[in-house]
């Protein structure tokens, strides 16, 4: 089956099987997590994880504390998911709904993390590891005929400073 087919199923499947999803810990995910697991292995060339991630809902503040520490302070809607490899848990902002393609795509990117750390991959710099999330997730946006810029404001300079190792 080529990649295109691939494509379109794993997209149709996400939009067809997905109700949504709104919880603290989110229930029924399994057929997302493996249909975007599926176009990811199938255009991506990661090796499939062992097991699927928890995805978990949290109040935006709490995303930006998860991601930058205790205090910190970013601009609202800045921070919409995080990866911890230590749980295998995909943290979403509570406002995430699983139902634009903007939202699964943030699903999209921290898929590739789990993937990555599922594959024990190892990078120079936490930035490093970016790189192919960030490339996946303007893939699945160019589906929908969207991009990173478009559908979050991410342009080509932030994106580098996003994906390139500070030392």
């Amino acid at each position: 089956m080529n990649t295109s087919v691939l494509k379109c199923i794993a997209v149709g499947f996400c939009f067809a099987t997905t109700a949504p999803v709104a919880a603290a810990e989110m229930q029924n995910t399994k057929p997302l997590l493996n249909a975007v697991e599926l176009w990811l292995v199938a255009n991506f060339r990661l090796p499939p994880a062992t097991a699927l991630p928890r995805v978990v809902t949290v109040p935006s503040p709490k995303l930006v504390e998860m991601r930058y520490g205790p205090g910190s302070q970013v601009a609202e809607g800045e921070v919409m998911a995080a990866y911890d490899e230590a749980s295998r848990t995909i943290y979403v902002t509570d406002g995430w709904t699983s139902r634009s393609p903007a939202d699964l795509s943030v699903l999209v990117h921290e898929m590739v993390h789990h993937l990555q750390a599922s594959a024990e991959m190892r990078f120079a710099c936490p930035a490093e590891r970016e790189v192919l999330a960030y490339r996946a997730q303007d893939a699945w946006l160019q589906l929908f005929g969207s991009d990173l810029e478009s559908a979050f404001d991410m342009d080509p300079a932030m994106l580098l400073v996003a994906t390139v190792c500070a030392h």
